[in-house]
């Protein structure tokens, strides 16, 4: 069981449990109104899990601490800790800040025969950071990722809600000073994009 639920792993001793998260209740009247589209689309409160954390994600400025987690189980009426095992299972959420632009770069089969890990190894010494790690800055978060079914891009690194192809350790420096100048594909960018998948335009936030 993850920290977030309540509880902290301690070598050679029995955990003890941790108080519950502080509620903070952070989604919008938009967003309220985004679940309660989305609510009509299924059966039950639980089996919206997954879009109602996509809003969360947004709201919580691309993230998912405790308080987010513990919002989404309090408007869907769930337990705390079922909602953050969903959240925890699937890698596509946040579980700790990332940077502001996070550097998604594939290094499946096409995309390392293509020169992925070449690229990764540039922006760790470009970047100063490992793979998983954020820049002191804030800037930048680098992450390895599973194939993002773009191969005849390779290689390609996902950033927010936008595919950058052809990616190689010889440009891969104009698009890192690219994205210090830009404010759009952020993580919160990439949770609106998807939430906006899941409702009508009509109802989606811009």
């Amino acid at each position: 069981m993850s920290e977030q639920a309540g509880y902290v792993p301690v070598v050679g001793a029995v955990a003890e449990p941790q108080p519950a998260p502080e509620k903070s209740y952070r989604f919008s009247e938009q967003a309220i109104q985004e679940l309660e589209e989305i609510l009509t689309h299924y059966p039950d409160k639980k089996s919206a899990i997954l879009p109602a954390l996509w809003i969360a994600q947004r709201e919580y400025d691309g993230y998912l601490p405790p308080q987010a987690i513990q919002e989404v189980a309090d408007r869907l009426e769930r337990p705390f800790v079922e909602v953050e095992g969903v959240a925890t299972f699937y890698t596509m959420y946040n579980l700790r800040k990332r940077g502001r632009h996070h550097l998604e770069v594939c290094t499946c089969l096409t995309c390392a025969v293509m020169g992925a890990y070449e690229v990764v190894h540039h922006l760790e010494k470009r970047l100063g950071v490992k793979v998983g790690q954020t820049t002191s800055d804030g800037e930048f978060t680098l992450s390895e990722v599973e194939c993002l079914n773009y191969c005849g891009a390779a290689t390609v690194v996902q950033v927010g809600d936008k595919y950058f192809g052809n990616i190689t350790k010889e440009n891969v420096d104009e698009l890192i000073e690219t994205l210090r100048n830009s404010n759009e594909f952020t993580p919160a960018d990439l949770a609106n994009a998807i939430v906006r998948l899941h409702i009508p335009e009509r109802t989606a936030k811009k």
